[in-house]
């Protein structure tokens, strides 16, 4: 089987496709690609993985054999870190060596272009050319390897966007759980800075994770939880594997999800910093932050599954905040790249400005423009179903459980919108035999109806 870039790059099973051969062949595609760029520089990094620095090394003595100048992150670098080096010393490319959030079994090539942002569906589809067009030969060129501190470019960078002050001015203690990832000294060096009490877990090394995938959800965050009870956070932050997604809890431990956060620091932002533009969401995301941006007159952008083009709108300066319920996000004048650590920040920020929890705020937000409810689920399919479901999905239906449908969007899978502003969205996987089933609701009762009305439909 070739090797095929994902929404996020390259993913395969360490020592089963995932070796130092292919990490060769990538990383020459890469190049061969990049080969007509003057500047010639490539950021290369790793997260806290399996053979992770040496993955990286085989990469830029590659890279460097390709006549590119190298700069190597020193130690586990968060992916959006690498994003700011790759702006900051104008660099051709980054790639990052990382799974994100996927089993430690895995690892993963992510490929960013000279803006910071994931490489585009074009762009991979080349690279996945020239991988198949290689011949394992390559110029014998001069290039160097330099080691690079992702640190100080990354810091700066926060800081022009973040208010650090109205966080140190609340003077409240804070939870960090890094899921043994990339975050560590990054999110919780920052606060400590500005002189901030945090309390960090799993602050170490740990290359299966705690024996599960390094994913900052709900069901992972039980000692983040203990200790935001314990010991009277604010808030519990977390991020994960490569610290570019969030986890959150409020400080009586309640989990705030990723919809929710998108739809309440769009709310602080356009408020806060007094910025005109729109709010961009994946196809998948609530429509919570719609109703938000409705109400204060701004436009919202739809896009496919990916934050690869929630990235373009950021490069367009179209939007204020762009987010996906897999807990992504960026904003205005950040990097079109998810940044877990920017997004607890500005958490952080949104309770000391308000002076309210996060739950407060949420009630607040509900009290302008209703409450929604969102969820989510996956159906494994046998052969039989998965050869028909395509089509099926094609099909245009009139109602679903008695639901009259009122539109259905194929922008990214097939989404039956109803009349009541109630959804459900079918997304099949690209790389599994399972589809995904999202509902949105006015309550949970109904969300769970409308999850069992997705899987009916699908099974039968």
């Amino acid at each position: 089987m070739g090797i095929r870039f994902g929404t996020s790059g390259w993913r395969a099973i360490i020592a089963e496709d995932f070796t130092f051969a292919n990490v060769r062949r990538v990383t020459r595609a890469i190049c061969r690609y990049l080969a007509h760029d003057a500047q010639r520089r490539l950021i290369v990094g790793h997260d806290t993985r399996f053979l992770g620095e040496r993955f990286a090394e085989v990469c830029a003595e590659e890279a460097a054999i390709f006549g590119f100048e190298v700069l190597s992150c020193a130690g586990p670098t968060p992916t959006p870190a690498i994003a700011a080096a790759i702006c900051d010393r104008r660099a051709s490319g980054g790639i990052n060596f990382t799974a994100s959030h996927n089993p430690p079994e895995y690892n993963g090539m992510k490929f960013s272009t000279a803006d910071g942002a994931p490489a585009l569906p074009d762009i991979t589809r080349r690279i996945e050319e020239l991988i198949e067009a290689d011949d394992g030969s390559g110029p014998v060129a001069k290039g160097r390897v330099d080691t690079y501190d992702a640190h100080a470019a990354y810091f700066a960078s926060l800081s022009a966007k973040v208010r650090f002050d109205l966080i140190a001015r609340a003077r409240a203690r804070y939870a960090y759980d890094p899921l043994w990832g990339t975050g560590r000294g990054y999110l919780d060096a920052l606060l400590r800075e500005h002189g901030l009490e945090v309390i960090t877990v799993h602050d170490w090394r740990d290359v299966l994770f705690g024996g599960r995938a390094p994913e900052a959800d709900e069901d992972h965050l039980a000692e983040l939880r203990a200790i935001v009870r314990e010991r009277g956070c604010a808030l519990g932050l977390a991020t994960d594997g490569d610290a570019d997604r969030f986890g959150i809890l409020d400080g009586d431990g309640t989990f705030i999800t990723p919809n929710q956060i998108i739809a309440l620091l769009f709310d602080y932002l356009a408020e806060s910093r007094g910025w005109t533009g729109g709010v961009a969401r994946s196809v998948a995301t609530s429509h919570l932050v719609d109703r938000v941006a409705q109400a204060r007159g701004l436009p919202v952008y739809e896009t496919p599954v990916g934050f690869k083009y929630i990235g373009e709108l950021i490069v367009a300066d179209k939007i204020i905040l762009g987010g996906e319920e897999s807990a992504g996000l960026s904003i205005r004048g950040h990097y079109p790249e998810k940044d877990g650590i920017l997004a607890c920040l500005l958490a952080a920020e949104a309770v000391a400005a308000r002076g309210a929890n996060l739950r407060e705020q949420l009630e607040e937000i509900y009290a302008r423009v209703g409450r929604v409810v969102s969820r989510r689920t996956a159906v494994r399919l046998t052969p039989n179903v998965r050869e028909v479901l395509a089509e099926k999905l094609k099909r245009d239906v009139a109602k679903i459980g008695g639901r009259r449908v009122a539109a259905i969007n194929r922008l990214d899978g097939t989404k039956f919108i109803f009349e009541d502003g109630s959804w459900l969205l079918m997304r099949p996987s690209g790389t599994e035999p399972l589809v995904r089933i999202y509902a949105e609701s006015d309550s949970e009762r109904d969300v769970e109806v409308l999850l069992e009305q997705g899987r009916k439909y699908i099974l039968e």
